[in-house]
């Protein structure tokens, strides 16, 4: 994005200095007393500052259709240009002075000359510092907001690259899990099926999205449970205890539940007669997933898809952290409520 002109701002800034200088200029000339028309001389005293500050933003408005701001030929033809013609806006002031001094002019006389002259480089001086002063802080808040949006930009693909790695995976377990049940039961491998396609198909529409609502979420991972179910029966006990008015009112990054619970999966020992037991709640405006914890005795190598994909997505989007916590008898996970679609960004 090019950096733009604050015509505005640099306007304002002239104006102020145009003033306060005239309003410093009417006191020393009032309190010498040397002069009888004091405030027609102080009104082309600010006359001058406001042509030469409003000058040097016409200059700057031009050279900024051929040169970029920040460049140096900018710079250059701005020096070049604004003190030339601040000079010659006092000297076509020089004439209005002499008649409100009441002092006869003379375009001859030489110490009337180089004084308006000085008058101009001086005055073109102070307004270009100040000018400049804007300009740099413009180019601040430029760079600044350029850095926030590579940022914005940088997470957004390092979320969807993260979300990207879920798939492949879940994808990879679930056709060994078909597989598996078409040589047992080809009624039961239908039903996975379906709830297989489900999920595929609301993966496939929420993938660009960064952020879901809790219902959303809660229905990905209700297809996903009942896949597992299919495949664990009774040796996994699921039970969801969000009200209705947090599934509609909150949200989640994308893909949040899911790797918790096949995290779960994952990391636990489980039968029948000792059944891994997941509970989902909702504590103020935190989510909490909770099993308890039966680790395998051999131990699972981790492929960084579950809880470390998530808690580096969250913290993309959130800033907020993953918060995890471990016993003897129990494993949880809180991740803190989205309050809208826009939360934090």
């Amino acid at each position: 994005m090019d950096e733009k002109l604050p015509i505005k701002r640099l306007s304002r800034l002239t104006w102020l200095q145009a003033v306060i200088i005239g309003f410093i200029f009417y006191l020393v000339v009032y309190n010498s007393g040397t002069l009888s028309h004091i405030i027609p001389f102080t009104l082309l005293t600010t006359s001058g500052i406001l042509l030469v500050g409003h000058a040097d933003i016409c200059l700057m408005i031009v050279l900024s259709k051929y040169f970029s701001i920040r460049s140096k030929k900018f710079s250059t033809y701005r020096v070049l240009l604004t003190y030339p013609v601040s000079v010659l806006i006092y000297l076509l002031l020089r004439p209005c002075f002499s008649y409100v001094s009441g002092k006869a002019w003379s375009f001859w006389d030489a110490g009337s000359f180089f004084a308006f002259v000085g008058s101009g480089i001086v005055i073109n001086t102070l307004i270009m510092l100040l000018h400049n002063s804007v300009l740099l802080y413009e180019h601040k808040l430029h760079a600044d907001l350029e850095l926030s949006r590579l940022k914005t930009a940088n997470a957004e693909a390092t979320n969807l690259l993260l979300k990207q790695q879920i798939q492949p995976h879940f994808l990879f377990n679930a056709l060994n899990t078909l597989k598996a049940l078409y040589h047992k039961d080809v009624h039961t491998a239908d039903t996975y099926i379906v709830h297989m396609a489900n999920f595929l198909r609301a993966s496939i529409y929420h993938h660009a999205s960064r952020i879901s609502t809790l219902e959303d979420e809660v229905e990905l991972l209700c297809d996903y449970l009942e896949m597992q179910r299919i495949r664990f029966g009774k040796a996994l006990d699921c039970t969801i205890m969000l009200p209705e008015e947090t599934l509609k009112n909150y949200y989640l990054p994308s893909f949040s539940l899911q790797p918790l619970l096949e995290n779960a999966i994952k990391h636990n020992d489980f039968t029948q007669e000792a059944p891994l037991r997941v509970q989902i709640s909702q504590k103020d405006e935190w989510l909490i997933m909770s099993n308890n914890l039966q680790k395998k005795k051999v131990k699972v190598s981790s492929t960084n898809y579950g809880l470390a994909n998530l808690a580096e997505r969250y913290h993309l989007w959130s800033g907020d952290e993953v918060i995890i916590k471990e016993d003897q008898s129990s494993f949880s996970v809180s991740i803190k409520l989205l309050k809208n679609e826009y939360s934090n960004h």
